[in-house]
């Protein structure tokens, strides 16, 4: 989709955008900064299910396993999309069910922060909270994840920004000059 062309865009978008992306794609830092900057809302979806459950999602991985995490996920993505002017940085696995991949294409703008398996490793190696990590190998597991997951995204995404190795900053002042015509956002 050419990035001129924000698919779900009309007025029952109310100015919300959706970050996707692999885990340790930027997604909360971005999603936070952005937010600032557009003087809009701030949601995670991680950290909401956090904050309901009280207790880490590595926890919920290892009592109700990911299925029941997903099941999760989906409830509060119905809710949080429905909200106004809000910025919602998602968890990595939210593609996964085509309800939350609909509701993020009718309900918002889609921004998939792109990197590659080997940029994703550098930034999340050293992290023992991510539970789909915690694998004998769990470079090769990040490289199964991103081919499997990188379909999905780009399906709903309306623009695909690679992070590289630029700033958050950078990042985030290029992600708005895309944003204001594509999703045609008052910056």
């Amino acid at each position: 989709m050419s990035p001129l062309a924000c698919r779900g865009y009309n007025s029952r978008v109310n100015g919300n955008i959706f970050i996707v992306g692999m885990m340790g794609a930027g997604k909360t830092t971005v999603g936070r900064i952005l937010a600032q900057r557009l003087h809009k809302v701030f949601h995670d979806t991680d950290h909401a299910i956090e904050a309901r459950t009280g207790v880490r999602v590595a926890m919920i991985f290892d009592v109700e396993g990911e299925s029941g995490f997903r099941k999760r996920e989906v409830e509060l993505v119905e809710e949080l999309t429905a909200l106004e002017n809000i910025v919602l940085a998602t968890g990595g696995g939210v593609i996964l069910d085509p309800h939350n991949r609909k509701r993020l294409s009718e309900r918002g703008c889609v921004v998939y922060l792109h990197a590659l398996p080997k940029e994703l490793w550098q930034r999340t190696r050293h992290d023992r909270k991510r539970p789909l990590l915690r694998t004998e190998d769990p470079r090769a597991r990040l490289e199964e994840l991103y081919r499997f997951r990188d379909p999905l995204y780009r399906e709903v995404a309306d623009l695909v920004v690679d992070t590289g190795r630029q700033s958050v900053n950078a990042l985030v002042t290029q992600l708005l000059g895309l944003l204001e015509p594509t999703c045609r956002l008052s910056v």
